[in-house]
């Protein structure tokens, strides 16, 4: 179910290292080098796929920059929390 304001907004209140822009949660990651940024990659997809929701990932050289919607439903959901909260704990290499 499609989460209402007021719950993004204590989401995003308690994770300032995301950011709502529109109808999806964004983050960015920075490493140390380019080998770091895809094995963070590669964990977010294992993590993905064990949660059976899958990000949008894009990277630029150290920097990996995700964005989480849940497209079922036409926004963010508890879903896209949830795995946002395991990308956020994953350790920098």
């Amino acid at each position: 179910m499609k989460l209402d304001e007021s719950q993004i907004d204590a989401w995003l209140a308690e994770h300032s290292d995301w950011r709502r822009e529109g109808d999806m949660l964004r983050h960015e990651r920075t490493f140390a080098s380019f080998s770091a940024a895809i094995a963070f990659v590669v964990q977010a997809g294992f993590l993905a796929e064990a949660a059976d929701h899958h990000p949008d990932l894009d990277i630029r050289w150290c920097t990996v920059r995700i964005g989480l919607t849940t497209h079922d439903f036409g926004g963010i959901t508890a879903k896209d929390f949830a795995l946002a909260e395991a990308l956020s704990s994953t350790v920098d290499d």
